[in-house]
């Protein structure tokens, strides 16, 4: 859709004065990579989510690789993933040499289900990569437990979760390393950027050490590493953001509550599910519409809202067409594919406003109208336990 029909946008970067002062006070120090601004940042968004150690890096991606490489997975190896993710999640066990197994998810939270997990643990599995669908934490206990009994660590893609809690524990504590995204789309940004948190301190070392060079000291290089630095004015930016995480994720708990006031008990739509003794970041407002979804967002796109399919299935994707034959990769995903087809993302930023967030509600309570006319059917059910 042309840029100049979208009137709500999904989302809405909070950068203002004090990013920009932020960045001249770097400007002005002439340290512009490797400096006090990259420590601190680190600090203190570990210190925000109880963790030791933050390493960041120069995308997320590039945090997703560190983290892989830091526990040594390569070539031979496999790594249990979701479907219902970013196509880096999965890609990220494909650029260290090893292979991403896709498991099936919950049909309410779009998280990993434990017992999918489970059923495809193989002697060469050597992690488990959960992802925080739209930034709600998932069954962290019962994938905990499932990667116990298999001696495997668990491995966090918190990208979307920045803030979230677990039964009163902040996400990125859980596993044996997380990885936080900053990109444009997420609640606070750097531009680009990402972050490693982990409470090992010799996987801090490794992970500082992939980051830049193997470099030790000046000039001397003990491992094999990369140029996977964030500059200081990126963290100088982060550090703004940061300050401004928890009013944000006040201010989408809002949205989301009044989005999900007016939309539940509307005939074909499902509202977000959220599970108890969890606090989610409300990356996304994502609702399910099986049969009458594509119409939908048509519909919402013409009247200018801009909704979204987050995501379509990692496994579907051309570029593992060519890998389906590798262990794992074909193994049905029931769940993943029904909830595929009915999904669909609404504009939920916190910057919205309440004339805003009504107006979302009418367009898409009037948009199902029409679609529901025009199908003349009555909506496919979800898998059990989806509503």
């Amino acid at each position: 859709m042309p840029d100049s029909n979208v009137r709500i946008r999904l989302a809405s970067p909070d950068l203002g004065e004090e990013e920009c002062e932020a960045v001249y006070r770097v400007l002005r120090s002439g340290v512009l990579t490797n400096g006090p601004e990259n420590e601190a940042f680190a600090q203190e968004f570990a210190d925000r989510h109880r963790v030791r150690f933050g390493v960041t890096f120069c995308t997320g991606t590039a945090a997703l690789n560190a983290m892989l490489l830091a526990e040594g997975i390569g070539p031979g190896d496999e790594v249990i993933v979701p479907s219902m993710t970013f196509v880096a999640t999965a890609t990220s066990v494909c650029h260290v040499g090893a292979t991403p197994v896709f498991a099936d998810i919950d049909p309410r939270t779009f998280n990993l289900d434990p017992a999918s997990v489970a059923a495809r643990i193989t002697q060469a599995t050597r992690a488990v990569m959960t992802v925080h669908y739209a930034g709600q934490p998932g069954d962290l206990d019962g994938l905990a437990r499932v990667c116990a009994a298999a001696g495997v660590p668990l491995l966090e893609d918190a990208a979307q979760a920045a803030g979230a809690e677990y039964r009163g524990r902040p996400v990125g504590a859980f596993g044996r390393s997380a990885m936080f995204s900053f990109t444009p789309s997420k609640n606070i940004t750097t531009g680009e950027g990402g972050i490693v948190l982990t409470d090992d301190p010799d996987v801090a070392k490794r992970l500082r050490l992939l980051r830049n060079h193997g470099q030790t000291g000046l000039y001397r290089h003990e491992s094999l590493g990369h140029n996977w630095r964030l500059t200081e004015m990126q963290a100088a930016i982060g550090r703004v953001q940061l300050g401004k995480l928890d009013g944000i994720l006040e201010r989408k708990r809002l949205i989301a509550e009044s989005l999900t006031r007016r939309l539940t008990g509307v005939p074909g739509l499902t509202t977000p599910y959220q599970v108890p003794d969890t606090r989610g970041t409300w990356m996304l407002y994502t609702c399910l519409l099986p049969g009458i979804r594509d119409q939908v967002l048509a519909d919402l796109l013409d009247q200018g809202i801009e909704a979204r399919i987050y995501f379509p299935p990692v496994h579907r994707q051309p570029v593992f067409a060519e890998r389906a034959g590798g262990t794992g990769l074909a193994a049905p995903l029931p769940v993943t594919e029904a909830v595929a087809e009915a999904m669909l993302s609404l504009p939920v930023h916190h910057r919205l406003t309440e004339a805003e967030v009504a107006e979302i509600a009418d367009a898409v309570i009037t948009a199902v109208g029409r679609a529901s006319a025009s199908a003349k059917v009555t909506a496919r059910p979800m898998p059990v336990g989806a509503r």
